[in-house]
């Protein structure tokens, strides 16, 4: 594996190794934004973007478009699609449980809390599970891994819910951002992944 230091300037370039990666995670954000519109490709193109950013991170070297196409089809269709029809079904049951909480039943505030409370852990889990080297080989075993992780390592579910605060913040101030927040958000989750993994070689 290559050094994580990053490399001296070269004479005459004009931007150092840490802008290439900051244009490259905002590259890759569009590209996951794109791949995203159907919806339920969502799941997969976010793990597709922690894939490469991860290399590139590891392995110091600019990703490109067709690497982020690999990894987006080594998913294949099967997985990509049940994937993402899990994770429409569990959202919509979600808004549907809080719409329900919040029509005057009794009890409907407390519940509210817990049903938001969960849907957040779920949400940190699920980022977690897409930031998995090998969330290619299946979403099941990767949660799994996901729910050690997590238990093992608190803090990062709380930088993840941080991050994901903070893409929320900058969408609702500028929603054209939304082209480019999914890049900083799978940024941000392979950096608390490699923070406590980083050994771990794809």
């Amino acid at each position: 594996m290559s050094s994580l230091v990053p490399r001296r300037r070269e004479p005459g370039e004009l931007f150092g190794p840490r802008f290439t990666l900051f244009a490259d995670m905002l590259a890759i954000g569009m590209a996951t934004a794109v791949a995203s519109l159907p919806l339920i490709t969502a799941p997969t193109a976010l793990a597709a973007a922690c894939a490469v950013l991860r290399r590139a991170i590891r392995e110091d070297r600019p990703v490109t478009l067709g690497e982020y196409v690999a990894e987006f089809r080594a998913h294949g269709l099967r997985r990509s699609v049940l994937a993402g029809m899990t994770a429409f079904a569990a959202l919509t049951l979600i808004v549907l449980d809080l719409a329900l909480a919040r029509a005057g039943l009794p009890g409907a505030g407390p519940m509210s809390w817990v049903q938001s409370g969960l849907a957040a852990a779920g949400l940190v889990l699920a980022l977690r599970a897409a930031a998995d080297p090998d969330v290619s080989r299946g979403w099941g075993p990767a949660l799994s891994r996901a729910v050690t992780r997590s238990v093992v390592d608190p803090v990062g579910c709380a930088l993840i819910a941080a991050a994901v605060g903070l893409c929320v913040a900058f969408l609702w101030m500028l929603p054209l951002l939304g082209l480019l927040l999914p890049g900083p958000l799978a940024f941000a989750i392979t950096a608390v992944e490699l923070r406590v993994q980083p050994s771990h070689n794809r």
